[in-house]
């Protein structure tokens, strides 16, 4: 697919846009204040994959905290900042590698203008955010309902305040519950600017109504080019959010990380407990990063041909299976040394 051209911006040491690879972003639920809490929870999703973090500062000691979080972590992170200009220039103080924020309610001229002062003299970019919830009053009374026009509205404007004081590292996200909203809003506004996009689909729900709707929203816009960076949201362990994400890249060829695992739904020709199988393979295995496609099927029709085809997997019978590796048999396993087996040779490949 071709994607669509985006200026690049680097977030810390981590490009946005241009030919970089769709990054994947997640947000702290941790009070950030909280500094042993909150290093520990980014420290977990930077093993899972996540590449760029973004915590609440809401006050003044979440902002002075941030020096501290910095100092013991290992991917750039973001200050979410609302309404009070003093914590964004604290949190650039402290060593944040990026903003976001909405210019338009930082305050006066005079409070941006020192905002983007600093941010431009440490490279700090800014995403503008745009949620549906949030809409500017004025923006409503002219559009009677959150539209996807005036989500896009609302970002020019605030793009427009900070091109005026000519800054330009930009990013832009226009978030909304409604996945068809959100995806009209970004295909809009992806034809007014060629800033680089932040893709999510907010309040998403649970893991799996969460999982759909993020999967649907973020996944229609990236096939057709759209975005540049995403974050999946789910009212769930942020962890599961960094991996639902990867899987929505995989789908699309975009990015390859972690096992991709092929597996049957199962019907009256499975002979061995696949929904078991399947479920001890996928847990023990979360922590592999070398991109392997790992075939879990159950019963001959269809699970020799899928397993060869896959770098390793299985295909059950009646009580044993057979284990494939590279289209090759490597040999007979009985059922309940299928998981085992097909565990160890994985993780042999991934070394």
């Amino acid at each position: 697919m071709k994607r669509r051209f985006s200026k690049q911006i680097k977030i810390g040491k981590v490009k946005i846009g241009g030919n970089a690879p769709v990054t994947v972003q997640s947000m702290t639920s941790t009070p950030t204040k909280d500094v042993d809490a909150t290093v520990g929870q980014i420290n977990r999703l930077s093993d899972a994959g996540c590449e760029i973090i973004r915590v609440a500062v809401p006050d003044t000691e979440a902002a002075l905290a941030l020096k501290k979080i910095v100092a013991q972590i290992s991917i750039p992170i973001i200050a979410d900042i609302h309404f009070d200009h003093r914590l964004a220039l604290l949190a650039m103080e402290n060593g944040v590698n990026g903003l976001r924020l909405n210019p338009g309610n930082i305050g006066g001229k005079k409070k941006i203008k020192e905002i983007v002062s600093a941010a431009r003299y440490q490279d700090i970019p800014i995403r503008i955010g745009v949620n549906a919830g949030s809409l500017e009053k004025t923006i409503l009374k002219k559009f009677g309902h959150p539209t996807p026009e005036a989500m896009v509205e609302s970002a020019m404007d605030h793009v427009r305040i900070l091109e005026d004081l000519n800054f330009d590292l930009i990013k832009i996200s226009l978030k909304s519950s409604n996945v068809n909203q959100m995806i009209s809003a970004y295909r809009i506004l992806s034809k007014k600017v060629d800033y680089p996009l932040h893709l999510g689909v907010t309040e998403a729900g649970t893991l799996i109504s969460g999982t759909v709707k993020n999967s649907i929203g973020i996944g229609v816009l990236l096939s057709e080019g759209i975005g540049d960076t995403i974050r999946v949201s789910l009212t769930h362990d942020s962890v599961e959010e960094v991996k639902v994400a990867y899987e929505i890249l995989k789908a699309l060829g975009l990015r390859q990380r972690g096992i991709e695992i092929i597996s049957c739904p199962t019907c009256g020709r499975c002979q061995i407990d696949l929904f078991k199988l399947a479920e001890e393979v996928e847990n023990s295995l979360s922590n592999i990063s070398a991109p392997l496609k790992v075939a879990i099927m159950g019963c001959v029709v269809n699970g020799p041909g899928e397993a060869r085809e896959a770098d390793i997997g299985v295909a059950g019978g009646q009580g044993q299976g057979t284990l494939f590796k590279k289209g090759k048999v490597i040999k007979k396993v009985a059922e309940s040394d299928l998981a085992d087996s097909l565990i160890k040779e994985v993780r042999k490949m991934d070394n």
